[in-house]
């Protein structure tokens, strides 16, 4: 998704007051970088939310399957200990973090990095942004991340480490293990 980033005083906001626009604007996507910059994201095209139910089916059914946690979609929005709000467009959390949050932190913008996350690549966005926020939520504790780019068929895979890789064909499966034990997303159908 490409992002606006609007620089104003006013838009400097407490967490409450960004919760409140938040509510107040519900017909966009909103995130909040760590410098406190309000980014508001364009939809994504068709495709491409097309692509973004594939994974988000795949991964809710195996959580179904294994029962170890939780899966949230691209309108879910988690604070980082860097203080961004972001919103990955899949995201999984081991359920023993997230049983140990409140109800009250739980119903908001959890303050939790999860533990896995996918950003999928939009005709609207620009890749560079894209990656930096991959390291972004690396260096805020998710373990594993896909950077998925469908029209160009490859796949970035960035590793709790630091370490990233980047896979050039999406005639195969990508394994989610060891953060997803037995999670293996299927690319091919992201062609179709």
């Amino acid at each position: 998704m490409t992002a606006i980033t609007l620089k104003s005083k006013v838009l400097r906001m407490t967490d409450a007051e960004f919760e409140a626009f938040c509510l107040e604007q519900r017909d966009l996507k909103i995130e909040r970088n760590s410098n406190g910059d309000i980014l508001i994201m364009t939809p994504t095209y068709s495709d491409t939310g097309r692509y973004n139910i594939e994974i988000l089916r795949q991964l809710a059914n195996w959580n179904v399957e294994m029962s170890q946690g939780q899966v949230f979609d691209s309108s879910t929005g988690f604070t980082l200990p860097n203080n961004a709000v972001r919103s990955p467009d899949a995201s999984w959390i081991a359920q023993s973090r997230w049983d140990a949050l409140s109800e009250k932190q739980q119903k908001s913008f959890a303050p939790i990095a999860p533990d896995f996350v996918v950003e999928l690549k939009s005709a609207t966005d620009h890749l560079p942004t894209l990656q930096e926020k991959m390291h972004e939520w690396i260096g805020n504790g998710v373990k594993l991340g896909w950077l998925i780019d469908v029209e160009s068929q490859n796949v970035e895979i960035y590793q709790a480490d630091g370490s990233s890789q980047k896979i050039l064909d999406f005639d195969q499966n990508l394994s989610g293990s060891p953060v997803l034990p037995g999670f293996v997303l299927e690319l091919p159908r992201l062609k179709l």
